[in-house]
Order: C-alpha cells, then sequence, then structure tokens
C-alpha cells in the first residue's frame, strides 16, 4: 500500500494494530476506518519523517504517552471519531510542527483541568468535540494565540466557564455546533475581537427571550456571520437583525440549509442609518413551510439598498416584488438559481428602475421558458455583463431579440435549443451553449472571444471567418471525424482547442497534422470508449505534442493479425497438453461425476435387489457366465447377480445402467485380467463406478484375479483402484481343482458379508 511518493494508504484493510516495519521515508500514513484500539510506544518509532497520520474512524480508546515523541515533524494529526475518554497534554508534547489535529466524534467529556494544546505552537486548525462534550474550563486553550479555524461540536455543551476561550487572539473562522443559547452567549462574549469569521450550528431562536441573551454580539468585530440548520421565526427574526445591523465591521451574512416558521409579517422597522459595512447576504435552502404566503418584505427594505452582492438559491422563490428590486440600488451580483422563476414574474421583478447597478445575474434552473421575454425583460440593465440562464427549458428560439447593451457572457447550456439564431447578442465576448442539440453554428459574433460547444451534434467545426476574434474553443463530446487543413489555417488567433471525446480515426498522419500544421497554442484531442481510436495511451484530452503514437499502434491491421496469430498458438498448445495429460479423460469424468452426484449415495434397502454387480471383460466372459454365474447362481442359498449382457435396461444411458446397477447391488465383483485393463469398455465402465465405490470409503468392491496382473499395469489415473490393491486382500483364481473349492467359499463369505 505504499508509494514512491512515501504515501502509504492502509484504510479500510480491517487493520487491528499499526503495522510494523515503517520507515523514516514514510510521510503520510493513512489507517482510517479500520478496528485499531490502542496506539503504543514503539508503533510510530520509525517513522520520524512522518507529516500527515489520519486514524479517524477506528476503535482507539488508549495511546500511550509517548506514542507521538518521535513525530517531530507531524503536520497534521486525524484522531477523530473515535472512543477516546480523555485528552492526555503528554501525547502533544513534542508535536512542534503540528498545524492540523482533529478531536471530534470521540467520548471525552472535557478537555482536563489545564490546557492538552500549551505546546501546539503552529496549530492552525483545531477540531473539538462530540455529542457527550459538555464542559469547558478556564485554561483549556492556554498557548494557543491564532488559528485559522476552530470547530466545536457543542450539542450537549451546558457549561462554559468565563475567559476560556479569550487567550486565543484571533480565529479567522470558528464553527460551532450549539443548542444553549445561554452558553453560545457566553462564548460569544469571549470572541468579540478575535473572531473574523463565526459561523453558528444546529441553534434555535425561537423565543424573543432568548435573544436578549445575544445582545452582546452587536459588540462583536466579525466581518461575516453564518447561520446553519437553524431555526428563526416571525419574532425572533427582528431582534437578530437589530443584533447584526449593530456589529460595527459585519460585512457578510449567510443563511445556509435553516427553517423559518412564519410569513414575514415582522413587527420592528429597520432603520437605514444603522448598518454602513453589510454588503453581501446569502441565502441557500431555506425553508419556509408556508412561503406561498410570504408578504413583500417591506419591513426590510431599508437595509436592501446597501447590499452590492446576494444570493438565494434553492429557496422556492417565485417572484422578487418591484419595490425590493428597486431597494436593491447598489446590487451587483445576484444569483436567483434553483428557484421557480417563471417569465412573467421575472419581468415583474426587473422591472424598470431595479436593480439599477447589476453587473452579474444568475437565473440557473428556474422555470424559463420563452428567451425573447427573457431577453427583454432584462434589456434596460445598462450595466449587466454577465448573464447565465442554463438549464431553463426555452426550446426554440426567435431569430431577434433585445438584449442589455453591454452583456459580454452569456451561458444558455442546457436549455433545450435545436438551433442558434440572430437572437444571440453580438457584444458577447463569452458563449457556452453547451449541452443542446445542435447540428451547426454559423453565428456572426465579431467580438466572441470564447466559445463552448460542448455536447452536441457538430460534425464540423464552425466557420472561422464569422468569428475572427476566437481565442478559445471547446467542442468536446460531438461527432467531429476530424479537421481539415483548410479548417485549421482559419483560426490563426485560435489558443486553445478542445476537441476530446469525438469521433476522430486514430492515424499518424492526423496527429502529425494536427501537431505540426495547425499552428495552434494548444490542442486537445482523445478519443472515446468504443471508437475507432481506443489506443491505452493517455491521449483523452491530453496535449497532442504530448502523445507519441508507436508504429504498431499506427498499423491497426498489423495488431489485430498477430493477436490472432497468438490466440491460434495458445489453443494448438492447450490441446497438445490436453491431449498428453489426458484433459479429455478429466472433463469426460468430472462430467458423469456431476451426474452421478445428483443422485442419493445410497438407494434404500427396499431397492437393493441384486447380491453383486459383476464387472468384467468381454474376453473374459466364458468363465464369468459359464463358471462363475452358475455356481454362484446355484448355490443354496442362491446368489443373484447383475450382468450388464442380461440385466441392463435396453435404451438407457450407458453411465445410467452402470450407477443404477452399482446402487442396487450389495457388492460389486471386479473379475481383473490382462483384458480387463486393456479393454475399452471395462476401462469406461470403472471410471464410472469407482466414484461412488471408493468416494464411500466402504468395503463394497471385491477384487477377483482371474490371472497373475501387476498393480502397474492398471491405468496411473485409477489411483485409488491401484491403491485398494496395494493395501487389501484380494481373491486369486487357482488352477487345481482343490483350492478351487476354497475360492468359492471366500467368494460366498465375501459377497454375504
Amino acid at each position: 500500500s505504499c508509494h514512491a511518493s512515501q504515501l502509504c494508504n492502509c484504510s479500510s484493510m480491517g487493520l487491528d494494530f499499526i503495522p510494523p516495519g515503517l520507515t523514516a521515508k514514510l510521510t503520510v500514513l493513512n489507517l482510517a476506518h479500520n478496528r485499531i484500539q490502542r496506539i503504543q510506544s514503539q508503533d510510530l518509532q520509525q517513522a520520524v519523517s512522518l507529516r500527515a497520520l489520519l486514524l479517524q474512524s477506528n476503535k482507539i480508546s488508549s495511546i500511550d504517552e509517548d506514542s507521538f515523541q518521535s513525530l517531530a515533524k507531524l503536520e497534521l494529526l486525524d484522531l477523530s471519531n473515535n472512543s477516546l475518554a480523555h485528552l492526555s497534554p503528554v501525547w502533544f508534547g513534542h508535536l512542534f510542527s503540528l498545524q492540523h489535529l482533529h478531536l471530534q466524534g470521540n467520548s471525552y467529556r472535557d478537555l482536563g483541568e489545564s490546557s492538552p494544546f500549551s505546546s501546539l505552537r503552529n496549530l492552525s486548525s483545531l477540531y473539538l468535540g462530540n455529542p457527550r462534550f459538555s464542559v469547558i474550563r478556564q485554561g483549556n486553550f492556554e498557548g494557543i494565540e491564532l488559528l485559522h479555524k476552530l470547530w466545536i461540536d457543542g450539542s450537549n455543551l451546558s457549561h462554559y466557564e468565563q475567559g476560556s476561550l479569550k487567550p486565543i487572539k484571533k480565529i479567522n473562522h470558528m464553527i460551532i455546533n450549539i443548542r444553549s443559547i445561554n452558553a453560545f452567549s457566553e462564548i460569544v462574549r469571549d470572541l468579540l475581537h478575535s473572531v473574523i469569521w463565526l459561523e453558528v450550528r444546529r441553534i434555535a431562536f425561537s423565543i424573543t427571550a432568548e435573544i436578549q441573551v445575544l445582545r452582546v454580539m452587536s459588540s462583536s468585530f466579525a466581518k461575516k456571520i453564518s447561520f446553519r440548520q437553524t431555526l428563526l421565526t416571525d419574532a425572533t427574526v427582528p431582534e437578530i437583525i437589530s443584533i447584526l445591523e449593530d456589529m460595527p465591521k459585519l460585512v457578510e451574512l449567510e443563511l445556509v440549509d435553516c427553517r423559518l416558521l412564519g410569513t414575514g409579517q415582522w413587527q420592528m422597522q429597520i432603520q437605514e442609518k444603522k448598518s454602513q459595512t453589510l454588503k453581501v447576504f446569502k441565502i441557500e435552502k431555506l425553508s419556509i413551510e408556508e412561503f406561498y404566503l410570504f408578504t413583500d418584505l417591506q419591513p426590510v427594505e431599508g437595509l436592501l439598498s446597501l447590499f452590492t452582492r446576494i444570493t438565494v438559491r434553492n429557496t422556492k422563490v417565485f417572484l422578487v416584488p418591484c419595490k425590493i428590486s428597486q431597494h436593491l440600488r447598489s446590487l451587483e451580483y445576484l444569483d436567483l438559481s434553483a428557484n421557480l422563476l417563471g417569465d412573467l414574474s421575472l419581468e415583474h421583478s426587473a422591472c424598470q428602475g431595479g436593480w439599477p447597478s447589476l453587473q452579474t445575474l444568475n437565473l440557473s434552473q428556474n422555470s424559463l421558458s420563452d428567451l425573447e421575454i427573457t431577453s427583454k425583460s432584462l434589456s434596460h440593465l445598462g450595466n449587466l455583463t454577465g448573464l447565465d440562464i442554463s438549464q431553463n427549458n426555452f426550446g426554440e428560439i426567435p431569430d431577434e431579440c433585445k438584449w442589455p447593451k453591454n452583456l459580454k457572457y452569456l451561458n444558455l447550456s442546457s436549455t433545450q435549443i435545436p438551433k442558434v439564431t440572430k437572437c444571440v447578442p453580438q457584444t458577447l465576448e463569452v458563449l457556452d451553449v453547451s449541452a443542446n442539440n445542435l447540428k451547426e453554428f454559423g453565428l456572426e459574433l465579431p467580438h466572441l472571444k470564447e466559445l463552448y460547444l460542448t455536447r452536441n451534434q457538430l460534425k464540423s467545426l464552425p466557420g472561422a471567418a464569422p468569428i475572427p476574434s476566437l481565442v478559445a474553443l471547446s467542442v468536446r463530446r460531438n461527432k467531429l471525424n476530424g479537421f481539415s487543413k483548410e479548417e485549421f489555417e482559419s483560426f490563426r488567433r485560435l489558443e486553445l482547442l478542445d476537441a476530446s471525446d469525438n469521433n476522430f480515426i486514430c492515424s499518424c498522419e492526423f496527429l502529425s497534422f494536427v501537431h505540426g500544421e495547425a499552428g495552434i497554442g494548444q490542442v486537445l484531442v482523445g478519443w472515446p470508449d468504443g471508437y475507432v481510436c481506443d489506443s491505452p495511451l493517455a491521449v483523452r484530452g491530453a496535449q497532442v505534442g504530448a502523445v507519441h503514437l508507436s508504429l504498431m499502434e499506427c498499423h491497426r491491421a498489423l495488431v489485430v493479425s498477430l493477436i490472432c496469430v497468438l490466440v491460434f498458438l495458445v489453443i494448438l498448445l492447450l490441446v497438445a497438453l490436453g491431449y498428453k495429460y489426458h484433459m479429455v479423460w478429466y472433463l469426460r469424468m468430472t462430467w458423469a461425476w456431476l451426474q452421478a452426484k445428483r443422485k442419493p449415495k445410497r438407494a434404500p434397502p427396499k431397492d437393493v435387489c441384486y447380491d453383486a454387480f459383476v464387472s468384467y471383460s468381454e474376453n473374459d466372459s466364458e468363465w464369468v457366465e459359464n463358471t462363475m454365474v452358475r455356481e454362484l447362481e446355484q448355490a443354496c442359498p442362491p446368489f443373484r447377480l447383475c450382468l450388464h449382457k442380461r440385466d441392463f435396461v435396453p435404451g438407457k444411458w450407458i453411465v445410467d445402467n452402470i450407477i443404477d446397477s452399482i446402487e442396487k447391488s450389495h457388492k460389486t465383483l471386479f473379475v481383473l485380467s490382462e483384458h480387463f485393463v486393456r479393454s475399452e469398455w471395462c476401462k469406461y465402465e470403472l471410471d464410472f463406478s469407482h466414484f461412488r465405490l471408493f468416494d464411500e470409503n466402504n468395503d463394497a468392491a471385491i477384487l477377483v484375479l482371474l490371472e497373475p496382473i501387476q498393480s502397474e499395469a492398471i491405468p496411473k489415473r485409477f489411483c485409488k483402484l491401484r491403491k485398494i490393491m496395494n493395501t487389501k486382500t484380494y481373491l486369486e483364481w487357482p488352477a487345481g481343482e482343490e483350492q478351487q473349492q476354497m475360492f468359492w467359499f471366500n467368494l460366498k463369505i465375501a459377497l454375504r458379508s
């Protein structure tokens, strides 16, 4: 898991401990998402060059005091989401270079009696807290003077000692997840002059009396306030606004994923003269349950005139009252994306006198459907230079439109337009019509510098003459087959051409032409999977000058021919090996074994109707049928034998006949001879019988040697039969009559056993 860059990624490997063998070259060690429970003294002793140690999401509950003693160069330590019940200052005593410390999501209730961070003079970001974290004491943050980010998860913080955070002189961004209004008020009192950006999460401002505790915020020097997942009501909003407008340096206010209970009927009139610094206001995903009853926001009109940037995204805005628009006299940037604005409501929102200073407007992901009405509604905005109306459903667009006179940037991507017309203003410098269904582009745009035609149906480049100032062109994911020399020569001013993911034919001639004769500073050419050029080279989105195709990659037919020859040779080799090592026999036996396994290993006692199944060679049939059968079947009591000539079911598959006969017989009698070993029939019969006989490890097999035979003469693949002949007693047919009587006696005893 380690790379040449001295980075080891051992995350999500189910480790129970830190792996041994860490060297001094290691700089990054990722052990996140494992099951480590303890960090011991020797675990990290050799990793003296370590700069980042990621141990989050384990089960760490114990850390030896000198575990991090050798990590003087460590800059990032992540111990979040573990089971640490306390924090020890000794752990961090030698981490002189530490800049980022993540300790959130553990089980400690406090930070101890003193500061665990007193030796961390270079600390930049600190993440603390968990659902059980309840106490912050004086002295807990001694030694820290400057932080870029401080995150405290204090959802159940109930006790905060005044002055605990005062040692920190400056915090650029503080995030606090808190529910207690009183604890939050005490924290704010300590941070009046130190926090630049204060972000509050999961707090509920529901009662007016509670807000009075936060009056101390009006003296805060914070420049940005963010509320996330916060509850607001009609009663508390005026109080909060009153506090915020008194803040002497507040520039930006942000509400993200908040909830408002009410309809905007606020009882307090906001005075325009109070706040002179608030310029930026952002609302994203604000939930107003009765948004359709929401009022025209007349009480806050006095506060709007100073805003220069407003974002209201994904908040179900369907109308901006004309009076509100007219009060936004200083507004330069407005983002109303992902809302419910339609053509008529936009016409009312952008009324005469509204948004007089607006320069950039984002109306993407709304319900606009008529480009002519949209352009006309905005035409009076003389300062508007950038307009994003992407991801609306315009469809067909008219031949002529009226636009703002200074419009330079227009985004019409994903608007379902089948073709572009003269409705597009000639003042544009940047035009994006990506992700439409365009088959051609022939507009005359003399000032256009950047053109984005990604994900359309173009089969050729747009003409260069109508767009003489073009510097950058993107035609990714179209249906271009190639470029002609004339097309390239017409784009002499072009500095960047991105034509990746098209249908170009992969050839050395094409690449040399593009690189050598095009005269363009940077050309991107690539081939999508499934097209003609699916070479593994990194040419997708790569600069053509960096691509070097080998001789083999330039001669596709030769490559295919060589592959076919190699495949044929491999198949030939497999056939030869299969013949030599009896592969066909093993395949046939495997199939027969699978067929046999589908049946029960033993037939029920009521189905056993033979004393023995006799397996023998056809050359030995005279002895078997005239001597052995007569002797055994005429004995008293008689034996019932199963012979293939006499008892096999006609028309039934040979394998089924053999297996059925073996299963319906108490014993299987093999009459072995030189003929038996050489006989294809006997070999075939033995192939399918020895599986069930010998795999069951029973004594159902009786071997009769009709003539002397060496065990080596038996084929090696019948290893179990060879083993039986070497380890078990078998009956041998004698030549003398007296010994033959003993042979029959022993055979009958074996059959009855």
